[in-house]
């Protein structure tokens, strides 16, 4: 199965519901079941800022499985929709005018039970069973 790798805490986020789009400066033409990969690496602004959800961390870990529905490029349009979405998960993308890249929509999001391995980047392939 394909996994995508991410700084937290935005993996976790991806995990519980408060962000849809996984953003990326390269296109994918792939639709379909993904795992998230919560990296080693801390985005620690990011984290600071959401500090309030309360939420748990892993890192080094799969702890997601979503679907890749859509990637979509990101543009004036898209940021307003997102601005409109959740102003706050998305602010980096809604703010930064200059950033060029696509949004990949996840839907069907799902925890799964960690599984510790190193991530890669891109989108990576893992035998997954549940």
């Amino acid at each position: 199965m394909k996994v995508i790798t991410l700084k937290q805490p935005w993996a976790t986020l991806i995990k519980e519901g408060y962000k849809k789009y996984e953003f990326r400066t390269w296109k994918t033409n792939y639709r379909g079941d993904i795992l998230i990969h919560a990296g080693k690496e801390i985005d620690k602004e990011a984290l600071e800022k959401f500090k309030h959800l309360n939420l748990e961390y892993p890192s080094g870990c799969i702890i997601a499985k979503a679907n890749i529905t859509d990637c979509v490029k990101v543009d004036d349009e898209f940021r307003n929709k997102l601005s409109k979405e959740n102003s706050l998960i998305y602010s980096h993308i809604i703010e930064d005018k200059n950033w060029n890249g696509f949004g990949f929509k996840l839907e069907n999001i799902e925890e799964v039970n960690p599984i510790y391995i190193n991530g890669k980047l891109s989108l990576w392939e893992y035998k997954y069973s549940k």
